[in-house]
C-alpha cells in the first residue's frame, strides 16, 4: 500500500498544518523530523533552539500518538534520510511547508527537489506564513497576505498512519558542539503556545500599546509568541483570526484593549513583510541589501569591541544589562534589540554579519527573514530607511528611569546612586571609593567615547548616502523590498538624502 511522507521542519504543530491535512486526504501517512548534522553546524544555531524543538516534538508526538501515529526522528542529511526510507518502503509523495530559512536550508531544499524528481516523487509544499514564493511583483503581496490569513483553518477530519516504530523525541541528543542554553528561556510546544496566546489576547494585550518599549514592562506587555511562531507551534493564521475575532466582540468601552490588539495585528503584518524580503532575495543574509554600502564596515572590524559587546562589558549599563538578560532568558524586547544593533553598528562600527550570527544564537525566537532584514535596517545598509541611532544612555533614562532593569541584570551596580546608574564612570572619586567597599561592585569604563564615535559613524554613513550612484540605486531596492504603504513617500525622497524615507516600524514580538 502506498503512503505519503510528511516532513516537519519549523512547523511543529498539528492544527492548521496544511501539509499534514493534504497528505491525510491521500491515504496513509508517516510523519518525520530529521536532525541534520550540517544544519546544526551553521553559525546561527544554538543549544536553546535544539532544546525548544525537542520539547515541541514531544508535544507533537503525544498528540499524534492519541490519533494512532507518532513522529519519527531520524538523523542524517535530508536526501540521505529520504533515500534510506525510500529503500525500505517507497512513498508516493513528500508533503511539507515552505521554509524561508538560512542559506543552508535554501540549498538543502534544492537538493531535496532534485532527489524527488530523480525518484518520481512529487513534493507538495504549502505556505507557512503570508509569504509568497516566486513573487514577481511586490504590488501583489498585500492581497496575497490577506487571502492567506482569511482562508479557513486547516483541521484534520481523519488520518490513517502507516505502521512504524516510534523514534522517541525525548531521546534526541543535541550535537555536542552546541552552546548557549538560557536557564530562563520559554519552553517549547503547542500547549505552551496556546496558553501564551490565550493569556495575551484576553489580559496582557491591554498593556501592549505603551508597554512594549520598556524592558521593565515588555516581558508582560509583549505577546511572547515570537518563538512559537518561529518554530511553528502555532500558525500565523490562527493568531490573526483569533485576534480579529476578539476585537470584533469587545464591548465599545474597551478602548485600550482594542488599541492593543489592533497594534499587535499590525506587527503580525510586518512579520511576514520582512520575511518576504529574504524569500525574494536570499543573498541579504550575507551581503548588503544595497550594494552601495559594500566595504563600509567590513574591512575595519574591531574584534576587541565585538568581544566586549558579547561579554557585557561595553561600559554602558543599559547595553550590558540587555546582553545579560539575553544570556539568561533568550529574549529581549524589540527596542533593546534595536539598541544593541545600533550600538554595534555605529559607536562600535561593527559589520552586521558577525553581530547577526551571534545574536541569532542568543534569540530563542530567531527567524532568519526578520533577523537579517532588521540587522541591515538598523545598521543603515538598506539605503531606503531612516538612519536611526539609539543612544544607550538616553534609552536607559527614557525606559528605565530608576535603574531597576539595569540593577536586576547587573547586580554589581546595585548600590550605585540613581544619579550615576547609567554613567557610573562619572562618579566622584570619593563616591567610587565608597562603592568599592562592596566587593561585588564593578565599573566598566565605556570602550569608546559614545558621542564622538557615534558622530563619526553617522558622518561616514551619510557621506555614502549622498553619493549619486548610491541614491540612484535606491530605486531598485525600493521596488524590490519596500512596503507599498510607504513606497510612494520613499520614492519621492530619493533625491533629498537629508530627508530620508520613514523607517518602517516593527517589533519581534
Amino acid at each position: 500500500m502506498s503512503y505519503s511522507l510528511v516532513w516537519f521542519k519549523r512547523d511543529l504543530r498539528w492544527q492548521d498544518h496544511a501539509a499534514l491535512k493534504h497528505a491525510a486526504t491521500r491515504g496513509p501517512v508517516r510523519c518525520i523530523y530529521v536532525i541534520e548534522p550540517k544544519l546544526w553546524l551553521q553559525p546561527d544555531c544554538a543549544l536553546q533552539h535544539f532544546e525548544f524543538i525537542r520539547e515541541s516534538l514531544m508535544d507533537l508526538d503525544e498528540h499524534l500518538q492519541s490519533l494512532g501515529g507518532c513522529i519519527e526522528i531520524y538523523e542524517g542529511e535530508m536526501t540521505d534520510v529520504l533515500e534510506r526510507i525510500w529503500l525500505n518502503e517507497p512513498f508516493t509523495g513528500v508533503f511539507s511547508h515552505e521554509e524561508t530559512g538560512n542559506a543552508f536550508t535554501y540549498e538543502r531544499d534544492k537538493q531535496v527537489a532534485v532527489w524527488c524528481e530523480d525518484h518520481g516523487v512529487h513534493w507538495n509544499e504549502f505556505p507557512q506564513f503570508g509569504v509568497v514564493r516566486r513573487l514577481k511583483n511586490r504590488n501583489l503581496w498585500q492581497n496575497a497576505w490577506e487571502m492567506h490569513m482569511s482562508s479557513p483553518i486547516q483541521s484534520l477530519a481523519s488520518i490513517t498512519f502507516r505502521g512504524t516504530t516510534n523514534h522517541k523525541p525525548w531521546t534526541m541528543q543535541a550535537p555536542p558542539h552546541l552552546r548557549h542554553k538560557p536557564p530562563l528561556r520559554q519552553c517549547g510546544g503547542r500547549k505552551q503556545a496556546l496558553e501564551t496566546l490565550h493569556n495575551f489576547l484576553n489580559a496582557r494585550s491591554i498593556g501592549y500599546r505603551g508597554g512594549i518599549s520598556s524592558p521593565l514592562s515588555a516581558p508582560n506587555a509583549c505577546s511572547r509568541l515570537s518563538a512559537y511562531l518561529s518554530f511553528g507551534c502555532i500558525s500565523m493564521r490562527e493568531v490573526v483570526q483569533q485576534t480579529r475575532a476578539l476585537i470584533a466582540n469587545l464591548p465599545p468601552q474597551a478602548h485600550r484593549h482594542r488599541a492593543g490588539l489592533t497594534a499587535f495585528l499590525s506587527r503580525l503584518y510586518w512579520h511576514c513583510h520582512f520575511i518576504q524580503k529574504l524569500e525574494s532575495e536570499p543573498e541579504i543574509e550575507w551581503r548588503n541589501m544595497h550594494r552601495g554600502y559594500d566595504n563600509l564596515r567590513e574591512e575595519e572590524f574591531n574584534t576587541a569591541n565585538f568581544e566586549a559587546l558579547k561579554e557585557a562589558r561595553t561600559g554602558w549599563p543599559m547595553v550590558d544589562a540587555s546582553v545579560v538578560m539575553l544570556k539568561e532568558t533568550g529574549w529581549l524586547n524589540f527596542r533593546m534589540r534595536a539598541m544593541l544593533v545600533s550600538v554595534a553598528a555605529y559607536p562600535l562600527w561593527l559589520h552586521w554579519r558577525p553581530v547577526g550570527e551571534w545574536l541569532a544564537t542568543q534569540f530563542l525566537d530567531y527567524e532568519p527573514g526578520i533577523h537579517w532584514s532588521q540587522l541591515q535596517m538598523q545598521s543603515g545598509t538598506t539605503g531606503i530607511n531612516t538612519t536611526r541611532v539609539y543612544n544607550p544612555i538616553k534609552q536607559a533614562q527614557d525606559h528605565d528611569p530608576r535603574g531597576i532593569f539595569v540593577r536586576r541584570w547587573l547586580p554589581s551596580l546595585k548600590k550605585v546612586p540613581d544619579a550615576w546608574i547609567f554613567e557610573p564612570w562619572k562618579m566622584t572619586s570619593d563616591l567610587e571609593h565608597a562603592m568599592h567597599q562592596n566587593q561585588n561592585f564593578n565599573i566598566n569604563t565605556p570602550i569608546v567615547d559614545l558621542t564622538s564615535a557615534t558622530r563619526t559613524a553617522k558622518e561616514r554613513v551619510h557621506a555614502r548616502r549622498k553619493q549619486d550612484e548610491v541614491r540612484i540605486a535606491n530605486k531598485e531596492v525600493i521596488e524590490r523590498h519596500a512596503s507599498r504603504k510607504t513606497r510612494r513617500r520613499a520614492t519621492e525622497r530619493i533625491s533629498n538624502p537629508s530627508n530620508p524615507p520613514e523607517q518602517l516600524g516593527f517589533n519581534f514580538e
